[in-house]
């Protein structure tokens, strides 16, 4: 018999597995992937959840609970120290596995023990936005959860999900420091005044945003923050905000987003992550400031003393 209620879906994917089949070989590989993925579902049952089904190297999961859903999501953040290979002598040897979650609450109808519905389908396409490390949700269930559980997410813009018509309100689940909930490729600049805003300069249009106007998308969509028109950027491409004192871009794109920083011959390639912008540079989207074609954005790191007005 079909079961409809509202459930709090979760989606898990984890990154990195390519990478850790050509350094461990398949067998090993696919044994740290196989027991990652079981230990993550005992935690999601112990928490009050139960796993649907497993998806290559995911899984998508439904609880009753939008706390417990909040919960678990945390402590599988948390088990990703133990997910290392079974072989000791291969732990140095191997590539991180990172990890991404999505979050959704919604009604859903339960067939055959499989979960569908509106929150599956948001929970699955909010993944694919996450980035490393990072979990995702929208209002409707932060709307599910007690004040004190509320904090533990900051907004990050309204953002477009692959088959919707309309943006939807996205937020993202924060540990007890930023850092650790953004990649792994964070890059800190040298030591500068406080940032108090941007400016970024793309062919005729240049653009002064304070950090009171952040978060900043980048895109394609005509209702961008900053847009370009460019086919290789996606609709919402990349986004820029602050927090705690430093400027952070993040990328959401499927053709990545590319940093080059003034004096540093050093290209950063940013595919789902994120990396602190200080100083000057060129932001890259969809191609690498080496092909002459790509979108290429100069930005400018700005303190109190430098930032113009936003009309």
């Amino acid at each position: 018999m079909d079961s409809t209620r509202d459930r709090a879906i979760l989606f898990a994917d984890l990154r990195g597995s390519t990478a850790l089949y050509l350094k461990l070989g398949n067998s090993e590989a696919a044994t740290v992937i196989t027991h990652s993925l079981a230990m993550l579902g005992q935690i999601i049952a112990k928490g009050g959840g139960r796993v649907v089904k497993t998806l290559g190297d995911g899984l998508m999961a439904a609880f009753d609970d939008a706390e417990r859903a909040v919960e678990a999501a945390a402590s599988l953040h948390d088990s990703l120290e133990r997910i290392v290979p079974l072989n000791e002598g291969q732990r140095d040897k191997a590539p991180a596995i990172k990890l991404k979650v999505a979050l959704a609450w919604g009604e859903t109808v339960e067939v055959a023990g499989d979960c569908f519905g509106d929150a599956v389908n948001v929970a699955a396409r909010l993944l694919d936005l996450a980035g490393d490390n990072e979990t995702l949700t929208t209002g409707q269930l932060l709307r599910e959860l007690p004040s004190d559980q509320q904090e533990r997410f900051r907004s990050i813009d309204k953002l477009y999900l692959r088959g919707r018509k309309d943006p939807v309100p996205v937020l993202r689940m924060e540990s007890l420091r930023f850092g650790d909930t953004v990649s792994t490729m964070i890059m800190e600049g040298p030591e500068t005044d406080m940032p108090d805003g941007i400016r970024l300069m793309w062919l005729s249009t240049e653009r002064v945003f304070s950090t009171s106007n952040m978060p900043v998308v980048i895109g394609r969509s005509p209702q961008a923050s900053f847009c370009v028109g460019d086919s290789r950027v996606s609709r919402s491409h990349a986004r820029i905000e602050s927090h705690s004192g430093h400027l952070y871009l993040s990328d959401l794109s499927y053709n990545g987003t590319h940093v080059r920083f003034d004096g540093d011959e050093q290209m950063l390639t940013l595919r789902r992550g994120t990396c602190t912008l200080h100083g000057s540079g060129v932001i890259c989207l969809g191609a690498p400031p080496t092909d002459p074609t790509s979108t290429q954005i100069r930005f400018d790191v700005l303190s109190f003393s430098d930032t113009l007005p936003q009309y």
